[in-house]
């Protein structure tokens, strides 16, 4: 047997990040955003409303409609509502423009600060008599699509950020605290560990902890993805934020509503999502880039412009034009959008991201290795065979001895026995004189009658003849029921197979990735497990500090190597593997040393897991090939190529461009679903 531990604290420190479009999405962070995106809003409102006189007050619109609006003080009183709006509405890209160059980090917000600083300087020096045509309704219309662009923009990382505002949420606000004979209603963040709560039907669980009194099920699926609702029984541990099913339940707490697994996955959410992937490095580099290009590309469109002789106002146009054009707010929210959307909806799936870059390396997975024991099986003793030899002894009969002998005993094989005989519904018998018989099994009296519960070491060594129905099932481990020194019957155990370990194992194949079983069973239980799934590959009688061996092993093939264990045995080879799975159930959230954690121990689940991985990266390149691609085209447009054709592109049509732009990429990032598995 594998032995299996799997309480680990959890717990992963992560710089902050700078410049993060993200805010990690607690209260705190949540309600900045919201209060920016307000910000905005009103911003927005104030300037479309001045916008509309400015529109009318401007030279080039009453052309273009063909009337005719000039009275004393139209042009003071159009600079003077142009002012408002750049110094109100362009405020927060001003403010930002100075925090960058603060930091000495030029990004979006310098660009538009740039671009609006350098319309508003010339159109106000067209007042003072320089001669030349004004651009304030340009300048107005450009702020207006700005703050509309940015609130847009942060609404969409809003929803990203929603599931996880979601799982924030699941947590109740009080709980019924049982004290002596009377409840108190308390709130749910005062609970300390031991303290005894009330769940009545129906209700959300407040805190981690076992089931004292009370049977029912639970409904976990916000937090495991795991859609039936699960029975719980006195002694089963629930978790924070599922839902009580038709029983009401005591609970003892098992810790704290800070360190309660619901707590956990929201810091693990918010620490995947500032971990920084290659392929967010690579979209901030780019962003970086186009900042400098765009500036530079603005300048030297100017001076062409300008000295082939096309005027101040003209050359200042195109200027300001390929400045907006290229404001890399695709390209910034390209890939954060992405990772705000992949991190929530894996943490509501049961797929808790420790680390974006293996993740993303899910798509280049070629080999999986699968540790058997609680992976691909269940990890528990279930009884397959009863068979009676005496013929006075049924079933029934033989379960009830074994089990009277069994039912202090911590071990797998007792468990095993004890369940089978809870579902047969047998009533166990006290014992006397229980005695150990080292490494062999147990005695004690049962009834009167002397019985043991013996290994077949047991039967060799005592010379005790094997019953004729015996045969040895290598896949099997068995236990003899002795009465005095005769063999009464013999009962099989195994460890089942998980139900969905062959479809997993069929889709895989389907990804072309090569699934490979690591035990430290037998030679021949490793070979039956192996034909059963239809794997090819598989190591046994491996010992545990043997396992990073052979991870290495695969590694030195060539092989790009994941690796799915649920213990502390595993962690080595889980932290050498180029993607490191841990399982484990409920709040046992496996080792420290893996990249992703499956709440449920399914392996379907890593097939989902894999194809998530593979959508997230499509999603990723889509737009960062869409941001950068809408720049190549939209930059010499801008700049004026096709004026000699009569094709020119003005400010705040380029704004309008760039804001469609962020918002393709916003919607694209906000259709990144999870597949579940292929029938």
């Amino acid at each position: 047997m594998e032995h299996k531990h799997h309480h680990q604290p959890l717990h992963q420190e992560t710089p902050p990040v700078h410049g993060n479009p993200n805010p990690p999405m607690g209260h705190a962070g949540h309600d900045h955003h919201s209060m920016m995106m307000d910000d905005f809003k009103k911003r927005a409102w104030a300037v479309l409303l001045l916008t509309l006189p400015i529109l009318l007050l401007s030279e080039m619109i009453q052309h273009w409609l063909g009337f005719h609006l000039v009275f004393a003080g139209s042009k003071g009183l159009l600079w003077l509502l142009s002012s408002v709006v750049f110094f109100y509405g362009g405020w927060p890209f001003l403010r930002g423009w100075l925090d960058e160059m603060k930091s000495w980090q030029p990004g979006m917000m310098t660009l538009i600060g740039f671009a609006i600083t350098v319309a508003y300087i010339y159109s106000s020096a067209t007042v003072l008599g320089l001669q030349g045509m004004d651009f304030f309704w340009e300048l107005a219309t450009l702020i207006l699509i700005m703050l509309l662009g940015h609130w847009i923009e942060m609404k969409s990382v809003a929803g990203a950020s929603r599931e996880l505002d979601l799982l924030v949420r699941l947590m109740p606000d009080d709980a019924h605290l049982v004290h002596g004979n009377h409840i108190m209603e308390v709130q749910t963040t005062s609970l300390k560990t031991n303290d005894i709560i009330l769940v009545k039907p129906g209700e959300k669980v407040a805190a981690d902890g076992l089931i004292t009194e009370g049977e029912t099920y639970v409904d976990e699926s916000m937090l495991t993805g795991e859609s039936r609702p699960v029975a719980k029984k006195h002694g089963d541990q629930v978790i924070a934020g599922s839902i009580n099913g038709n029983g009401a339940i005591k609970i003892r707490v098992s810790h704290g509503a800070k360190d309660s697994y619901l707590a956990r996955v929201v810091k693990l959410v918010q620490d995947a999502r500032q971990s920084k992937s290659k392929t967010q490095l690579l979209a901030d580099r780019a962003a970086r880039w186009l900042t400098l290009i765009a500036i530079a590309a603005g300048l030297i469109t100017f001076a062409v412009w300008y000295f082939s002789g096309n005027g101040l106002a003209f050359a200042m146009e195109r200027m300001v034009t390929v400045i907006v054009i290229c404001c890399p707010h695709a390209l910034g929210l390209a890939v954060p959008l992405v990772v705000a959307k992949s991190t929530a909806l894996s943490a509501k799936h049961g797929l808790l991201i420790k680390n974006r870059t293996a993740f993303e390396n899910a798509r280049k997975i070629s080999t999986l290795v699968f540790d058997k024991t609680g992976t691909l099986t269940l990890g528990r003793f279930e009884v397959s065979r009863v068979v009676p030899v005496l013929p006075e002894l049924n079933e029934y009969e033989l379960i009830r001895l074994a089990a009277a002998l069994e039912q202090n005993s911590e071990h797998p094989i007792a468990s095993g026995i004890m369940d089978k005989a809870k579902s047969m519904g047998i009533p166990v018998p006290s014992v006397q004189k229980f005695n150990a018989i080292t490494g062999k099994g147990i005695e004690a009296h049962v009834e009167g009658k002397d019985i043991k519960v013996v290994s077949p070491g047991y039967l060799k060594e005592n010379q005790i003849p094997f019953p004729p129905d015996y045969t040895a099932d290598l896949s099997e481990t068995v236990v003899f029921v002795l009465g005095g020194d005769e063999v009464s019957g013999f009962i099989s155990l195994s460890d089942t197979l998980r139900p969905e370990s062959a479809g997993a194992i069929r889709d895989l194949r389907r990804e072309n990735i090569k699934p490979v079983l690591l035990t430290g069973d037998r030679l021949e239980v490793a070979a039956a497990i192996a034909q059963t799934l239809n794997m090819e590959h598989y190591f046994a009688e491996v010992l545990p500090h043997q396992k990073l061996d052979k991870i290495k092993e695969l590694q030195q093939e060539g092989e790009f190597v994941a690796m799915t264990g649920d213990g502390v045995n595993d962690a080595p080879a889980l932290a050498q593997a180029q993607v490191g799975i841990a399982v484990g159930s409920g709040s046992d959230i496996a080792a420290e040393t893996a990249d992703i954690i499956l709440v449920n121990s399914n392996p379907a689940d890593v097939v989902s897991l894999i194809r998530f991985g593979k959508a997230t990266y499509r999603k990723m390149i889509q737009n960062l090939v869409w941001a950068t691609g809408y720049n190549i085209v939209a930059l010499p447009l801008a700049a004026g190529i096709l004026y000699p054709q009569g094709f020119l592109l003005s400010p705040a049509a380029g704004a309008v461009l760039m804001s469609l732009s962020t918002v393709i990429v916003a919607i694209n990032a906000g259709m990144l679903k999870i597949k579940g598995r292929q029938p």
